[in-house]
């Protein structure tokens, strides 16, 4: 599971293309860019990685939407256990208007938020979870940010469910989210209850 939250957090690092001393022209783009590394060697870095729920199926499972759906695509699933997913963190989502005007970075809520998103998809179609059904969030333990998220950032995160008991609907998780395969945020444990 590790290795596919880094591999594509790897993909957004800055480490992959360095800045020239100008503008290249569109023509020149290509012998541009730092040691022959073009846009498309970039792009071809997550080519083998297969998307198992698209931003289409992703809202057939979860209820939110804009502006608070967080999960733009799976790519990672073991049904009843564990997910990983994508977020793409853009200028264009509202919150950055006020936080912070001159220093937009994603609130430490939204990243969590983000992560029990994900591991609603994850419960959401697990035994005892009707479709349709909505989890509640209903507690958080142990997190840890260790650096900002920004916008251009790709939040990739994984979930993994620790304990499920479908009798009481109640589900915990651990998460934790990587930008540029740095760690972003960690949760020890997310809890969850199942509306009725």
């Amino acid at each position: 599971m590790h290795r596919v939250a880094l591999a594509l957090a790897l993909v957004a690092t800055d480490a992959f293309v360095r800045p020239t001393a100008r503008m290249p022209s569109p023509s020149g783009l290509r012998a541009e860019v730092a040691e022959g590394l073009t846009a498309e060697d970039v792009s071809k870095l997550t080519s083998s990685v297969e998307t198992v729920f698209p931003v289409e199926e992703v809202q057939k499972i979860l209820p939110h939407r804009y502006p608070f759906a967080l999960v733009d695509k799976v790519v990672a699933y073991v049904p009843g256990k564990s997910a990983v997913g994508i977020k793409c963190v853009t200028f264009n989502e509202p919150q950055f208007t006020g936080h912070f005007p001159d220093r937009p970075i994603m609130p430490g809520v939204m990243q969590i938020e983000a992560l029990a998103q994900l591991a609603g998809v994850v419960c959401l179609q697990m035994e005892g979870a009707e479709p349709g059904a909505v989890f509640f969030f209903a507690g958080v333990d142990g997190v840890k940010w260790k650096r900002p998220v920004v916008p251009g950032d790709t939040l990739v995160m994984e979930v993994e469910i620790t304990n499920w008991k479908a009798k009481f609907g109640i589900a915990k998780a651990t998460g934790r989210a990587y930008v540029d395969g740095n760690l972003a945020v960690e949760v020890k444990q997310m809890t969850f209850a199942l509306a009725k």
